[in-house]
């Protein structure tokens, strides 16, 4: 059985899209790509032709292994409470050091995007968020020291 997480409907959706592509756009493009490195001749030899398998054999495996995540994935509720920071929560923090405002939603490993602001709840900073309240400050041990956050608003 595959081990459960949990996805936002957007990123769900993104990995339902990037499996379809894999099943049907990908595998056509290899397939031909096998066809014609066979149509080369002697394939006992045929360094394109073995290049061609393999990454069809990868590609396979990709499928694989989205379809086993999916299998695992449950799907946030948009109606979790907003009283305390949880996976699918953004959250808008105050940096105590440099009263730095900064904005960040909380998602699992597969989401997270520190350029558009996803950080995932394993990282030390979205494990550091998790269970606190609105106007509580987060103290949070990373790599390089210590950083302060106040909790100034969760949201959905």
């Amino acid at each position: 059985m595959a081990n459960e997480f949990y996805l936002t409907q957007e990123g769900y959706e993104k990995l339902v899209n990037e499996l379809e592509n894999l099943k049907t756009v990908k595998r056509r493009q290899l397939s031909k790509a096998v066809g014609e490195a066979r149509a080369h001749g002697d394939i006992s030899e045929n360094a394109e032709y073995d290049a061609a398998k393999d990454a069809q054999a990868h590609n396979e495996k990709q499928i694989r292994e989205l379809e086993d995540k999916l299998a695992g994935a449950r799907i946030l509720d948009k109606n979790m409470p907003t009283d305390e920071v949880l996976i699918g929560a953004t959250v808008k923090l105050k940096d105590m050091d440099t009263d730095e405002e900064l904005e960040y939603t909380l998602v699992s490993e597969l989401e997270s995007d520190y350029e558009q602001g996803k950080i995932s709840v394993t990282s030390p900073v979205g494990q550091g968020l998790l269970g606190h309240k609105e106007n509580e400050i987060a103290q949070i041990k990373i790599p390089a020291g210590t950083l302060k956050y106040k909790i100034i608003k969760i949201s959905r």
